[in-house]
This record gives structure tokens, C-alpha cells and sequence, in this order.
């Protein structure tokens, strides 16, 4: 090779290796048989790839800058003498971490990593929801072996370097091809692509710096929460392998159904029947509040039970709504309590009974009675129509 290398990858003499290796992906990208078949260009590609190889690597750049042939002892060919990486022809089209001299290895993975998160699920009660409460829980997780304390190897005794890739947690493979000989690394098999192995794990955990063990925490559920929501507990779930970080434990919600009321969103809802009789004349009723499903104090000033007035003549489905009677939002403020009004019509009635409705229904004029057919609501369009003609 007569040129020289460094106007082959048009770079400065003093260019750093981050310099070389840009420069060699832009000519790859352009020079690369799978882009440009032709012959020519297939030489050029051969050639800058040469020259990668010799700038890429220190000490055979330091021999070519002091007038030596890098190519000495070798066949002469492409690819040839120290091998090429594969990875550095990907990283020109990919733009990755190459592992060839300039990128470097990817070096072994770790034996420390993050633990996994864990999930389990609560049952509250619904006033529990709505006010809080703190909870006693017992978890089955990953913890720390207290034998080894997450190294996995027995006690007095350390992991020690693969033989197999010296540490480096994979091993090269190299195969030929047009492009010559191509070298690519993977995990190796005998580490499982850590570097290390363990002469002799701890009893205990088998290695894995961890052993599975049932212990209790205390959660504190906030108030306003309902199904589905998730309270997260930093750091209390799995630890990882090796003794890693643990993960973060999630705790779902889920509410059971209450006697007397229903939740939709932040709101309460109630059905409250009552007599006919007492529908017609009006009457007071006493009805309890979801505080009084919480333990409180004799003088704690919380009301448990609040008076309900049904006014004369109300119908079945009047509704009547309590500001702030609800649940408690998670981020302020309550919803209401909205009690809806059933009248309850009498199925049996003694002949005492249905003689004094009877007399009432004759005072009324309702002995027999019509019925009365109320018209549709009227469209919008009809509505708009109706207030214009009144103008």
C-alpha cells in the first residue's frame, strides 16, 4: 500500500482515535460493496478498511508513524495479521459502540444488578379508602443472604476471573468471508458473560446473593385512594441478583362494596325508602355518615349520622344532595353525598286500612283516577323556535 494511510481516511497526522473513527465510518457508508458493487470501489473499500485497522490500533500506529510496515509477518491480505472486528463495519452503518481497538470491548456484564418490582394486592374497606388507614402487611420477596451478604460465593473464598474469556465476559469468533476474515464477540459461555465464576457458591443462596424470605412492613394508604390505585413503596420489593438494589414494591387497591353506600368518583350515593305516608306529610330522618364506620374518639367533634328532611309531597327519585358528605380527593377537596328518595307503596293492607285509603282516595277525587300522559320534552331545535316566536 503506497498511499498513505492517513490521506486514505483524510485525516490529519495528529487526528485522536474518535477523529479516525468517524472519518472510516463516513468512507464505509460510502465505499461498501452492499452499496457500491462495483470493483473498484470494492478495492478502495479493502483499502480504507486497511488503514482503519493500522490507525485504529495504537501500537501499529505507532509503528507505521516511525517508518515501520504494520503489515510485517502477515500474509499481506485483507483482514489479515491482527483480524478485523465486524462490529466496526456496523458501527459505520449503526452508529454503535464498536468492539474492535478504537471502541473498545463491551466488557463484562455486571453481577450486581437492579431487583425486580413486586405487586400485591390490598383490600379496604370503603371508609378506609376514603380517610386512610395504615396496614400490617406480610411480603414473600428476595432478600439479602445474610451468609455470603450478596457476594454468592462461600464464606472466606471470592470470585475469581473466567479462564475461558480472562475476565472480559466474551469471547471472539472468527469466520471468513468476501470481506475476508471477520471477527465478532459474544457472551461467553462458561461466565454467562460476567468475567467471573464462583469456585465454590454459598450454601445458602446457591450463588445468587439472595434467598426468599416472608417479613412485615407497615404501609400507610392514603386517604382519597380507591380500586385500582397504586401506593409505591421505594426500594421494598426484590433485591436484584448479586446483592443489587432493591426494587420498588406496588401496593393495588381494591375497595369492597359498602351496606349502604356507592362510590363514583369522589361522590356518595344512597337510597333512603320511605312510607307513602310519610312521603305525603314530610318527615325527618336520622342516616349515618361513612365517618361513622371509623373508630373515633368520644370527643373527637366528628359527626357520625346527620338529619335528613324529606319535605311534603316528595316523590319517588327526588334527590337530594349533601355538599362535601363524600370522599376525600387525593389532591384536596371532597365530593358530596347524593341520597335519592324511593317511596315505598303498601302491598297488604287490613280492611281497617284500605277503608281509610279508600275514604281518602273519595275526599281526593281520586277514586277513579284518569292517569295523565305528559308530553315528550321538546327538541332543541323546538325550543329555539318556541323562544323566537315569543319575541
Amino acid at each position: 500500500m503506497s498511499q498513505d494511510l492517513y490521506e486514505l481516511l483524510g485525516v490529519a497526522r495528529d487526528a485522536d482515535a474518535d477523529a479516525i473513527k468517524k472519518a472510516y465510518r463516513r468512507l464505509a457508508r460510502q465505499l461498501h460493496p452492499d452499496v457500491n458493487p462495483d470493483p473498484e470501489t470494492q478495492e478502495k473499500f479493502k483499502e480504507v478498511t486497511r488503514a482503519y485497522e493500522v490507525l485504529s490500533d495504537p501500537q501499529k500506529r505507532a509503528s507505521y508513524d516511525r517508518g515501520g510496515d504494520p503489515f510485517a509477518g502477515g500474509a499481506g491480505g485483507f483482514g489479515q495479521g491482527a483480524g478485523f472486528s465486524f462490529t466496526d463495519i456496523m458501527d459505520a452503518f449503526f452508529g454503535g459502540q464498536g468492539a474492535g481497538a478504537a471502541g473498545g470491548g463491551r466488557g463484562p456484564r455486571a453481577r450486581t444488578r437492579r431487583g425486580q418490582d413486586a405487586l400485591i394486592r390490598l383490600e379496604v374497606e370503603l371508609a378506609e379508602a376514603a380517610f386512610g388507614v395504615t396496614r400490617e402487611l406480610t411480603v414473600d420477596t428476595a432478600v439479602l443472604c445474610g451468609t455470603c451478604h450478596g457476594e454468592g460465593a462461600a464464606p472466606g473464598t471470592h470470585a475469581v476471573p473466567c479462564e475461558t474469556c480472562r475476565g472480559q465476559g466474551e469471547v471472539a469468533h472468527v469466520q471468513r468471508s468476501f470481506l475476508g476474515e471477520i471477527r465478532t464477540l459474544r457472551p461467553c459461555a462458561a461466565c454467562r458473560g460476567l468475567g467471573t465464576v464462583i469456585p465454590e457458591p454459598c450454601r445458602e443462596c446457591s450463588g445468587d446473593g439472595r434467598v426468599r424470605s416472608r417479613r412485615s412492613l407497615t404501609v400507610k394508604i392514603p386517604a382519597g385512594v380507591d380500586t385500582g390505585t397504586r401506593v409505591q413503596l421505594s426500594e421494598q420489593g426484590e433485591v436484584g441478583p448479586g446483592g443489587g438494589p432493591a426494587g420498588d414494591l406496588y401496593v393495588e387497591i381494591h375497595v369492597a362494596a359498602h351496606d349502604v353506600f356507592t362510590r363514583q368518583g369522589n361522590d356518595l350515593h344512597c337510597t333512603v325508602t320511605v312510607p307513602m305516608s310519610a312521603a305525603a306529610l314530610g318527615t325527618t330522618l336520622v342516616l349515618p355518615t361513612l365517618e361513622a364506620d371509623v373508630e373515633q374518639g368520644a370527643d373527637s367533634g366528628v359527626e357520625t349520622s346527620f338529619d335528613l328532611e324529606v319535605r311534603p309531597g316528595t316523590q319517588s327519585g327526588t334527590q337530594q344532595m349533601l355538599r362535601a358528605r363524600g370522599v376525600p380527593g387525593l389532591r384536596g377537596g371532597r365530593g358530596d353525598l347524593i341520597v335519592t328518595i324511593a317511596v315505598e307503596t303498601p302491598t297488604k293492607l287490613d280492611p281497617r286500612q284500605e277503608e281509610l285509603l279508600r275514604e281518602l282516595a273519595a275526599i281526593r277525587g281520586e277514586e277513579e283516577p284518569t292517569g295523565q300522559v305528559r308530553p315528550g320534552s321538546k327538541s332543541v331545535f323546538g325550543r329555539l323556535r318556541d323562544a323566537f316566536n315569543t319575541h
